[in-house]
């Protein structure tokens, strides 16, 4: 796993002190190579030994290890962020190139992020759930806001398949629906940052059916996963909050897709039925 991936994955069980190494290095990745581990201590506040300490927590054998092996990565990346040039009166600015500028950084921005989202969900998990989903009786779907619109998406997909898919957006209704819920059900929940309240109290009557609860949220420390029987997560991060709210869609729908894909390809009768719905649904269509 990429060290600056390992660090963003960690940081929510880190001591205070480790959380200001990490989050100096996460915010100042491109400026590491011109910082000592003693540099860094300075411009923290802290000991040396707490910088040197930090790096072998990680697996390496001391600060340059890390300098190094963030360098790399930074470089694999695209290296430093340039400055932006300031044009002299009365130039006009190369249109196609801005273009090109803000297509490319976007579009690096998205693989990398659905890279470290491909790093924080093993397969072996993505299979696990896969396979509560396959012999659930019944999938339960429930997401707010945006995070309504990837789960109305996925229900549907779901039900392509074969899979009997209880939806909804209203939280009053989605209660009330719990009351069909039985043993080996599951619970799909999506929610950015897994804070909301209500969202705990559907989980928590879900397990206490003997349900199964799976959180759909980012890599942070949040209520809803951590009573979660399993999860996935999103990483997405970027300075511009437009850009950020961008990749964290794109990573969501990669990680689904995949997931989808799963389903399909590790059960025949899946695919079967997703084929049969096809062919019905263009009938309807081409009628």
């Amino acid at each position: 796993m990429p060290p600056l991936v390992k660090i963003r994955s960690e940081r929510d069980h880190m001591s205070a002190i480790e959380r200001r190494i990490a989050d100096f290095i996460l915010e100042n990745a491109h400026l590491l190579r011109d910082y000592s581990s003693q540099q860094l201590a300075s411009a923290l506040g802290i000991s040396q030994s707490s910088v040197v300490k930090f790096a072998q927590k990680f697996g390496f054998k001391g600060y340059p290890d890390l300098k190094f092996s963030i360098g790399e990565a930074v470089a694999r990346n695209g290296g430093a962020p340039q400055p932006r040039q300031v044009e002299a009166p009365g130039d006009a600015e190369d249109e196609n190139s801005a273009y090109r500028r803000l297509e490319s950084g976007l579009r690096r921005g998205k693989a990398a992020a659905e890279e470290e989202t491909r790093l924080l969900n093993p397969p072996a998990s993505i299979e696990h759930i896969a396979g509560l989903i396959h012999g659930a009786g019944k999938v339960f779907v429930y997401g707010l806001g945006d995070d309504g619109l990837f789960a109305r998406e996925f229900a549907m997909r779901l039900s392509l398949l074969g899979v009997l898919t209880v939806h909804h957006a209203d939280p009053i209704l989605m209660m009330a629906n719990l009351s069909a819920a039985r043993p080996g059900d599951v619970l799909l929940v999506f929610s950015e940052f897994g804070k909301l309240p209500t969202l705990s109290q559907i989980s928590r009557q879900f397990q206490d059916a003997e349900g199964k609860v799976v959180s759909i949220t980012r890599h942070t420390s949040n209520p809803l996963r951590a009573h979660a029987d399993t999860s996935l997560v999103v990483s997405a991060h970027d300075s511009a909050p437009h850009v950020e709210a961008l990749l964290y869609r794109s990573s969501l729908q990669y990680l689904l897709d995949v997931l989808f894909v799963l389903l399909c390809h590790n059960h025949d009768d899946r695919h079967r039925q997703l084929n049969i719905n096809l062919e019905r649904i263009q009938h309807l269509l081409d009628s």
